[in-house]
């Protein structure tokens, strides 16, 4: 399992000493060795590795990762530039062509954003092959829960994007004033009609850090075979 590395790794390193993270280190390590897990395990962290803390200006909760083959590289709601576009991310690509224009693209590989400062975070960061939340109630959540605390004490004004009962949790552990917290329904095709469509998160956000004279946020993920249409 690969380390957290750069001012991640110094943010969180109070995590690493407690049992919690003791006891899902050896989980882990047994679950990889007798168990298909998602993502790979040097690919576990790679939300942290894309965004480092500095460089947050928004985050989008996901709860936990893609669970079949070939989906899951660390980021929520992301899969790798072949995989196709999952149901939820097809839906959040409708909301920002409807909110900024933005044309769907014909891939669901979301690096774009991590990089420009989108924490892409799951609450929980494995989970085994095509068992969905096979891995909720290991300590993932208390880690996360950590790494979010740990955003909310940011003295700057960042966004989180809760979506879905889950993430909307959250919001309780969100208490600084400078943050702009925007909450809707989580974008599955279960769900999204119920408010994740219409809710124009994107252009709030981007809104939000203009006025704090912050580079918003460019949503718009290029295609990687075809003309956009």
């Amino acid at each position: 399992m690969s380390a957290i590395s750069g001012d991640w790794a110094i943010a969180l390193r109070e995590e690493y000493r407690k049992p919690y993270y003791k006891e899902l280190y050896m989980k882990l390590l047994d679950e990889y060795k007798h168990y298909q897990i998602f993502p790979p395990s040097d690919e576990i962290f790679n939300a942290f590795h894309l965004t480092p803390l500095k460089e947050v200006k928004v985050v989008i909760l996901g709860q936990d990762p893609y669970h079949n083959d070939g989906q899951a590289h660390g980021l929520c709601f992301s899969v790798k530039p072949e995989v196709e576009t999952p149901p939820s991310l097809v839906n959040i690509y409708k909301e920002l062509h409807d909110d900024l224009g933005c044309y769907i693209p014909d891939n669901g590989y979301l690096t774009k954003w991590a990089r420009q400062g989108v924490l892409l975070l799951n609450t929980v960061l494995t989970v085994r092959a095509h068992q969905p939340n096979s891995h909720k109630d290991i300590g993932w959540e208390e880690f996360t829960d950590a790494a979010i605390r740990i955003l909310d004490k940011e003295d700057r004004p960042i966004v989180f994007m809760l979506w879905g009962g889950p993430a909307r949790r959250k919001k309780s552990m969100l208490s600084n004033s400078r943050h702009l917290i925007l909450e809707a329904p989580h974008p599955s095709p279960l769900s999204a009609y119920r408010g994740f469509f219409g809710c124009h998160h994107f252009s709030q956000a981007n809104e939000f850090l203009s006025f704090h004279r912050i580079e918003p946020i460019d949503w718009q993920i290029e295609n990687l075979h075809s003309q956009p249409q």
